[in-house]
C-alpha cells in the first residue's frame, strides 16, 4: 500500500461514518478540482470534523509505514494531522510540480497545529530535493512542537540535510530542550565538526553553572582525541551536572583502551553501562 492508501485505511479504523464521509469527500475535492480553496477549507476544519485524538497503530501497522516508505515512524499522530497530510497527498498527485511552492505557502499562513501536520509529512511528500529549505526552516523555529515535527521520528533530515544544516538541527535540539534519541540517523550522520560543537556547548553551559544533557556525549565518544577526552573525563568528574551518565554510557559502547581508562573515573556507572542499565531512551526521558 501506498502511504496515501495507508493513511485513508487507519482513518477508516477510528472514524465514524460521517467523518469518514466527509474526509473522503474533501480528498476527492481537492485532488480534482482546480484551485486551492477545497484544500484551505479542508484543512481548517478537519479537527472539527474529525477529532483530535490519538491515530491508534499497532506493530503490524508500523511495519507496514516502513514498508510504504524506508523509516517513516507515524508513532505520535493525531487523527486530524494524519487527515492533513492525506489533504496534501491527493493535492501534490493532482499538482506535483506546484506542490514544493503549495506547501511554502500553506507554512506561511498556517496555525501551529497545521504545522506540526505539515512538518510531520515532509517524508512523503513529492519532490523531496525541492523540500529542503522548507525543512530547514521548521527546524529553526524556536517553538519545541514544531521543531520536533521536523526533528523526530522523521527520516528527512538524515536524508537530505547537509552536514551543516545536519549539525545545527542536533545543536537545535540542545537550546530548545528537546531530545537527541528520536532524531533518526543520529549515529550514522556524527561527524566530528559536531563533536566539537556540542563540547563547545557543554563547555559554556558548565560556564554558566548550568547542566549538560547525557544524550550530548553520543554525538562526542566517537571522534574523542586526547583534547575531547579531558572533557569527558570532567564530564565524568561533574556527575549529573556534566551528563556523566551518557558518558558512561557512550564510552562504554566505543569499548576501547581509552575508553576504559576514562571510565575508570567513574565505576559505578561503568557498570550501569555494562550491565545494560543504561540506555539511551531512557537518559532522554530521564
Amino acid at each position: 500500500m501506498t502511504p496515501k492508501e495507508l493513511l485513508r485505511s487507519w482513518l477508516e479504523r477510528q472514524l465514524d461514518p460521517a467523518a469518514l464521509a466527509w474526509l473522503d469527500e474533501a480528498t476527492e475535492k481537492a485532488a480534482k478540482e482546480a484551485g486551492d480553496k477545497p484544500l484551505y477549507l479542508a484543512l481548517g476544519l478537519a479537527p472539527r470534523k474529525l477529532g483530535k485524538g490519538d491515530l491508534t497503530l499497532g506493530p503490524e501497522d508500523l511495519n507496514d509505514a516502513r514498508s510504504a516508505r524506508a523509516d517513516w515512524d507515524p508513532r505520535g499522530w493525531s487523527v486530524d494531522q494524519a487527515a492533513r497530510i492525506l489533504l496534501l497527498l491527493a493535492t501534490g498527485e493532482r499538482q506535483p510540480e506546484r506542490f514544493p511552492e503549495l506547501l511554502d505557502q500553506l507554512c506561511r499562513t498556517g496555525d501551529l497545529g497545521e504545522l506540526v501536520a505539515f512538518y510531520r509529512g515532509l517524508p512523503l511528500y513529492s519532490a523531496q530535493d525541492k523540500l529542503v529549505a522548507r525543512a530547514q526552516e521548521g527546524a529553526r523555529s524556536n517553538m519545541r512542537a514544531l521543531f520536533e515535527a521536523v526533528a523526530h521520528r522523521n527520516p528527512f533530515p538524515k536524508e537530505k540535510f547537509s552536514e551543516d544544516a545536519w549539525n545545527h538541527l542536533v545543536l537545535k535540539a540542545l537550546f530548545v530542550g528537546s531530545a537527541l534519541h528520536p532524531i533518526q540517523g543520529l549515529d550514522a550522520r556524527a561527524n566530528r565538526h559536531l563533536a566539537r560543537m556540542m563540547v563547545d556547548f557543554a563547555q559554556e553551559r558548565w560556564a554558566a553553572g548550568r547542566d549538560v544533557s547525557p544524550e550530548l556525549w553520543r554525538c562526542v565518544v566517537p571522534f574523542a582525541d586526547a583534547e575531547l577526552e579531558k572533557d569527558l573525563a570532567r564530564a565524568l568528574e561533574l556527575g549529573e551536572r556534566g551528563g556523566a551518565a551518557g558518558a558512561a554510557l557512550a564510552l562504554s559502547q566505543r569499548g576501547d583502551a581509552a575508553a576504559e581508562r576514562l571510565l575508570e573515573r567513574a565505576p559505578d556507572l561503568a557498570g550501569k553501562a555494562r550491565r545494560g542499565a543504561l540506555s539511551w531512551d531512557a537518559l532522554a526521558t530521564a
